[in-house]
């Protein structure tokens, strides 16, 4: 039994869903305690509920401790066997964040399926949706035939979202008897990352979004131009599209990424940066913000972005590989931390060169 302390760093829900992951993937229970305990409201929320109901489905774990509040999690998994899931977190929680959860183990599984989550796409202190599909499925397609689309756009509060994902796995757990023999198997496919340098920016792309309620106020047309502005500097083609949606409430956002690879299927590298609007906030501000994050990003000289080092930690731990981030954040050492409990000591941080390799 894996023995996890829900306080470690930034002691958050990322502790849960990448042990949920790894669980399932490496067929070994775990237990963790003291979950969110520094958290105003402790335990478990209800989109870390159905983080485990959904795994639970995938792969017919015994579970103990979930429930609203639980600050204790014991997940028992069995074998994964893929089936098409729909998963309604019945509010705005991130699907983004149920996905570090689910996807993991579902790249792996046995057959082709179909996810489909509803929720919110573009929500505070999680990944939107064109960051997961623009920035972090490149990255991940090397291990499985994954399609991602957006049926609806879920702002906070009211969330409504959804999205679907079919996944066609080009490895399977279920061809191999113990996960030893697969990780072993992984290895010598060579399916590293190896993201240590940037390389020269291509071009820089993004999507400006908006509720249709905001459409006659210009607010995608307003948070665009602000970004391009701002992202002009670089010598480089931009281009950044608008659309509005048909949402519960309203909300808007948006998503730069900068395309650093001449050879993108090869070996991608991809810089992204983001903002979401909030009351009150001039759609220009949200334009700018989300450039300065990306613009953080790449005078870093970096190859991932801090926002997506932690993302990669788990694929980092199962293929081996090496990458230079822009920073090695609290969220990226507790992915550090999470990961080894299931897979051994494997990883080497140098932190003067913001450089992690397994």
């Amino acid at each position: 039994m894996i023995k996890l302390d829900g306080t470690y760093l930034e002691g958050g829900g990322q502790i849960i869903r990448t042990a949920l992951a790894l669980s399932v993937l490496t067929r070994k229970p775990f237990e963790i305690t003291s979950i969110r305990k520094g958290r105003p409201k402790p335990g478990l929320k209800n989109q870390h509920l159905h983080c485990v109901k959904a795994l639970q489905q995938l792969c017919s774990a015994k579970v103990d401790g979930a429930h609203l509040g639980s600050e204790s999690l014991t997940f028992y998994p069995d074998n994964i066997q893929a089936k098409n899931i729909e998963i309604d977190i019945g509010t705005a929680g991130s699907i983004t964040l149920l996905l570090q959860a689910v996807l993991l183990p579902c790249l792996f599984a046995n057959r082709k399926f179909t996810l489909k989550i509803k929720g919110g796409t573009d929500v505070r202190w999680a990944m939107p949706y064109d960051f997961f599909k623009e920035v972090l499925v490149p990255q991940i397609k090397k291990y499985a035939d994954i399609q991602v689309s957006l049926i609806k756009r879920g702002y906070y509060p009211k969330g409504g979202g959804e999205v679907e994902l079919k996944i066609k796995p080009l490895y399977k757990t279920s061809d191999f008897s113990t996960f030893e023999e697969f990780w072993g198997f992984l290895k010598k496919e060579d399916k590293k990352i190896m993201l240590t340098e940037q390389g020269s920016l291509q071009q820089i792309k993004g999507v400006s979004h908006a509720s249709k309620n905001l459409e006659q106020g210009e607010v995608a047309e307003r948070q665009a131009k602000a970004a391009d502005v701002s992202l002009s500097q670089f010598k480089a083609p931009i281009h950044i599209r608008t659309e509005y949606n048909d949402a519960l409430c309203s909300g808007s956002g948006i998503t730069v990424y900068a395309i650093c690879s001449e050879e993108l299927e090869k070996n991608p590298v991809i810089l992204g940066g983001d903002a979401l609007g909030e009351k009150g906030k001039m759609a220009e501000n949200i334009g700018r913000e989300a450039a300065n994050n990306l613009i953080k990003q790449i005078i870093s000289d970096a190859a991932v972005d801090e926002h997506m080092a932690d993302n990669l930690i788990p694929f980092l731990g199962l293929f081996g590989g090496e990458i230079k981030v822009a920073d090695i954040t609290a969220h990226t050492k507790t992915n550090i931390y999470t990961t080894e409990k299931f897979l051994g000591k494997i990883f080497k941080v140098d932190k003067a060169n913001d450089m992690i390799s397994a």
